[in-house]
């Protein structure tokens, strides 16, 4: 794809078309649109390491104006890329009409050097900054709890990417089963790009072997049933805006597959994703310090660190009360 994506970029610049802008509409993409459809405009928009995008404004037969986003990837991998993009936020949608970009089409350029792929979509208007909280989990929860997987199952209907590496989400059962194969699929597929790293395999075996196991498989103790939720699968602050016309919420760039609902937001831990809050890492911290909650029912020693400073369990809790008396203030 290296090679083929400047070839791709440079073949969709155009020099005095017979509409606004500077992004070569193919004659396969009006194919998607009824007949008499016309460009009014066309233009590069916004940045991609593995795609070329644009913005277009189209007349249809009935005058109406309708604006899209495109976006286009070479080769195979282009393909497997754009047909899952397209079918991930078409089950979006499904569930979801609200939360997301009306998907149009998916198709294949009508050139042959380079074989190349396109997704079409509603164009929206955002602010890129970060949405409000609420409103984001509140319609991401609910995604989760009325979602239903067509096979009941763990898993999606064609192979979906996280940015441009494929992701393996054939249907599976069981939870455990279905990770297991997801993350070795990623190590494999980091060998063949980076080389083979000995520690690496070494530690990606005992992860799989004895860690996922006890983690994932104690979720279905008791008899307890494990429900697969629809998940976008690749949710930071980048992939989703506010619409400046109605304020609502919009996801974008999924990489869909049905799972276990809290997955899709574990990439919010990560300190590269703004998408997330200070508070969370305290939260995690405190669930680590569980074993003061026992001593300090035992002895003062356990509530104060050594030398009389405060502990790290007190720390926490003395923080988060004055956030709470913070917040009640703030809303009187």
């Amino acid at each position: 794809m290296s090679l083929e994506l400047p070839l791709l970029l440079e073949q969709s610049k155009v020099v005095s078309p017979p509409y606004i802008g500077d992004f070569r509409v193919d004659a396969s993409v009006l194919d998607k649109f009824p007949s008499g459809t016309k460009v009014i405009s066309a233009h590069h928009f916004g940045q991609s390491a593995w795609t070329v995008t644009a913005r277009l404004v189209l007349s249809l037969p009935d005058g109406t104006k309708t604006r899209y986003f495109i976006k286009s990837a070479p080769g195979s991998h282009g393909r497997t890329m754009m047909e899952g993009e397209f079918n991930a936020m078409s089950e979006l949608y499904k569930w979801a009409p609200d939360f997301v970009p009306k998907p149009h089409v998916w198709g294949k350029y009508d050139a042959k050097e380079p074989e190349a792929y396109f997704f079409l979509a509603e164009y929206i208007e955002m602010h890129e900054g970060m949405p409000d909280p609420d409103n984001l989990c509140s319609r991401l929860a609910r995604l989760h709890r009325e979602s239903v997987s067509p096979t009941g199952k763990f898993g999606f209907q064609v192979s979906t990417c996280q940015g441009r590496v494929p992701q393996l989400v054939q249907w599976e059962s069981n939870w455990t089963t279905f990770f297991i194969k997801l993350l070795q699929n990623v190590i494999s597929q980091d060998f063949d790009v980076n080389g083979y790293w000995e520690d690496m395999d070494t530690v990606g075996k005992r992860f799989v072997e004895q860690v996922v196991p006890r983690l994932l498989d104690a979720l279905v103790e008791g008899g307890r049933v494990l429900k697969p939720g629809l998940i976008h699968g690749d949710l930071w602050e980048g992939n989703c805006g506010t619409s400046l016309d109605n304020g609502n919420i919009y996801v974008f760039d999924a990489a869909c597959f049905y799972a276990h609902h809290e997955m899709d937001v574990a990439d919010w831990r990560c300190n590269y994703n703004k998408i997330s809050d200070p508070i969370y890492t305290d939260t995690y911290n405190l669930y680590n310090k569980h074993r003061h909650v026992q001593s300090v029912q035992q002895t003062k020693r356990a509530q104060k660190g050594v030398g009389g400073s405060e502990s790290p369990l007190q720390h926490l809790l003395q923080r988060d009360l004055f956030r709470q008396s913070h917040h009640i203030r703030n809303r009187r």
